[in-house]
């Protein structure tokens, strides 16, 4: 049997982030199930356009963690880009992100709606749901004309289902004063309002971390298939019996629950998937915006990016996406049939008029977005103690069944490798 200290479930960038920060001088292994290393960071180049997997558009926090990474990226043009984010309404006119602090941009008649119902507001009850909490702090008019239907395409799920606080910092509050003051004085400042972007794509962020990391140490194409939490042993999908000290993953949490034999409502569990296509046309089509907001029931896609606005390049490069609901099936055939359908919506918004459609590219995100309910958050939580009593602990955006950015991921993933290693050393 092989014995490994640390034994790391996924290369992506929490598993990347975790080995890179032990160093070369400790015993660890990193198993990936793909082929290739990097998650959902990875970077199609295809027939001139250079896409992600979606848009990986990197906003840090810390400085230093920006630094750190830039700086391995030898070579590479770094883009650094003041976002121009809209919203698609009606006749094919465009509104300012956050919605909630635009409204005076919409058609008189709406506008007096959302403002009346934001007045009026009922804040007496305690939100028990992220759409009570939309219509608690925002008002009937705000919620249904935007956050609502948006929220919805995005989960591919009934927003009472969900935490009040699922989307955690990112979701762009604003009380009725700041809503007022942006009538006079815009200001739509928010966590993303700046973003870094090499100009190879997500891919190089992650090529960046892994040059820390010994590719001996990472095993491709070898899935870890079981836990035994007890004696401490990995199983792989090429036989292999792995015994480790600690156990690192950042696989999605639910997978990690059944590898490991653990006993679980799966019910507590859902998510959706995400079938994102990455369009190349042969001209340009909308300047400057780089990424827009569609929450129109009736067009299929909620977000649409521009990488061509970003690299400054002649021919428009979209990212589109689409949600779908865990259990939808998305084969081949339904792949070809929403590509047609997008084709058709893009055209209905404006985005695509004589454009030809020259390059395509499409990938399966599943999962995209976990749900977060008050059943997951108690149940993470319990099941975590478990876990780590054992040795065994799950981080990153899947493996905690959270919402939170790629450098919270690095952030906690470098804070569990101090925790577990600095005593010893």
């Amino acid at each position: 049997m092989e014995r490994v200290r640390h034994l790391i479930v996924g290369a992506g960038m929490s598993g990347l982030a975790y080995a890179d920060r032990l160093g070369k001088d400790e015993d660890y292994l990193v198993l990936e199930a793909d082929a290739e290393i990097g998650g959902y960071c990875k970077t199609v180049v295809q027939d001139g356009f250079t896409w992600d997997y979606s848009g990986h558009f990197f906003h840090f926090k810390h400085a230093d963690i920006e630094h750190d990474l830039v700086t391995r990226m030898h070579g590479q043009r770094i883009l650094r880009v003041q976002k121009d984010s809209r919203i698609f309404w009606k006749d094919g006119t465009w509104i300012d992100f956050p919605f909630q602090k635009n409204i005076h941009q919409l058609p008189r008649e709406e506008f007096l709606e959302c403002l009346h119902d934001l007045h009026f507001r009922d804040c007496s009850a305690k939100p028990a749901s992220f759409r009570d909490m939309l219509y608690a702090k925002f008002g009937r008019g705000i919620a249904e004309k935007f956050l609502v239907p948006y929220n919805e395409k995005l989960y591919a799920t009934d927003l009472a289902t969900l935490d009040v606080d699922a989307m955690g910092r990112f979701f762009p509050y604003a009380d009725e004063d700041e809503i007022l003051r942006n009538f006079t004085q815009p200001d739509n400042a928010s966590y993303n309002s700046t973003f870094t972007y090499p100009e190879g794509g997500a891919i190089q962020y992650v090529h960046a971390i892994a040059s820390g990391v010994d590719p001996a140490r990472i095993a491709l194409s070898e899935r870890v298939e079981r836990i035994d939490l007890r004696g401490k042993v990995a199983t792989t999908s090429k036989g292999r019996e792995i015994a480790f000290e600690y156990l690192v993953s950042s696989a999605p949490f639910v997978r990690l629950l059944d590898m490991s034999g653990l006993p679980h409502e799966r019910s507590t569990y859902t998510w959706n998937k995400v079938l994102v296509f990455n369009l190349g046309f042969d001209r340009k089509g909308p300047e400057r915006v780089h990424w827009m907001y569609f929450p129109q029931r009736e067009l299929s896609f909620y977000r649409i990016g521009f990488y061509d606005n970003i690299f400054g390049t002649d021919r428009m490069s979209l990212y589109v996406e689409i949600g779908h609901p865990k259990d939808t099936t998305i084969d081949a055939a339904a792949i070809e049939s929403a590509r047609a359908h997008v084709i058709e919506d893009l055209v209905e918004a404006g985005i695509v008029t004589d454009h030809r459609l020259v390059a395509s590219h499409s990938v399966v995100m599943d999962p995209a977005y976990v749900h977060i309910t008050r059943a997951s958050l108690k149940d993470v939580a319990a099941k975590k103690r478990i876990l780590e009593s054992r040795g065994v602990y799950s981080i990153g955006r899947y493996g905690s069944w959270t919402y939170c950015s790629i450098e919270d991921n690095i952030v906690e993933a470098r804070a569990l490798a101090d925790a577990l290693v600095v005593p010893w050393r």
